[in-house]
């Protein structure tokens, strides 16, 4: 027994002497295949050039140095949401840091699907939660709805404010996950708002006594809108009202799951059946 954890010991730490082995064979950082989770990924806000010098932002200069702990000739990955990214060295120092540009890299790590998460806002830290996950998921967007029975009201200054910090969550989710196309935000609407501008589109409204399971629903055409009620749960009166919006009803199984959780496990199924999961 000894023996054999022995041996198990002695291939484990072969396997990550070798990993390192070809990590510093690789001639440039750019072109090496493990640098996705090893060289820290930063959302730019304006268009990246394809070489050359940018200026960086002092929140992310101060992220990179202070929070990271990142010094000059550090390797970096930018990316401006257009699509693709570039692979940059840190220089400069004190109040002024700049990326110097060494290649563009088209790769693109966004889902076949175009799913939107229609979301009934979430009490807490809750939508910060379905937010980050969502994304990390691959949603090409989530609009954020108030319902009858919506725990969290925002309305004003407190709702753009609250937006705002959700998208600076997706831009942080994107920078974890390896994206390099942000999804889009929409501003808080009413749910009969929501509707009205959104008759005609494909949506699936999750409820945990519908009949037909998304396993039996053919693959998305085009974009596809995922309806999730609050903590409470949809009033008879949005059922009607969404039935009337052309929503099909649909189940995520014969348990009933949070708010938090169940526009999570409908992307994840979604990506599973008809995704690239």
């Amino acid at each position: 027994m000894l023996l054999i954890l022995g041996r198990e010991r002695t291939g484990a730490v072969a396997k990550i002497r070798a990993f390192y082995r070809r990590v510093r064979a690789c001639s440039g950082f750019a072109e090496c295949p493990y640098n996705t989770m090893m060289i820290s990924r930063f959302f730019f806000p304006e268009p990246l050039p394809a070489s050359g010098h940018v200026r960086l932002p002092d929140a992310l200069a101060h992220h990179a140095t202070r929070v990271l702990r990142m010094g000059a000739g550090d390797p970096m990955v930018l990316f401006d949401g257009r699509g693709g990214e570039v692979a940059a060295r840190l220089h400069g120092g004190g109040r002024e840091w700049f990326a110097a540009v060494e290649a563009y890299d088209p790769v693109d790590r966004e889902s076949p699907l175009e799913l939107v998460l229609v979301q009934a806002l979430a009490s807490g830290d809750k939508m910060d939660w379905i937010v980050q996950k969502a994304v990390e998921l691959g949603v090409a967007g989530v609009i954020p709805v108030e319902t009858r029975r919506t725990v969290l009201r925002l309305s004003g200054e407190r709702a753009v404010k609250r937006v705002a910090h959700w998208q600076q969550v997706m831009v942080s989710a994107c920078e974890q996950s390896g994206r390099n196309r942000v999804p889009e935000l929409a501003p808080i609407v009413s749910l009969a708002q929501y509707l009205a501008t959104h008759r005609d589109t494909d949506k699936l409204m999750f409820v945990p006594t519908a009949e037909r399971s998304m396993r039996v629903l053919g693959p998305p055409g085009g974009p596809r809108h995922l309806l999730i009620g609050p903590e409470g749960g949809w009033a008879d009166d949005e059922l009607a009202a969404c039935r009337a919006a052309n929503c099909v009803l649909a189940t995520l199984g014969p348990r009933v799951l949070r708010t938090e959780t169940a526009g999570l496990a409908a992307l994840a199924a979604a990506q599973v059946l008809w995704g690239d999961v």
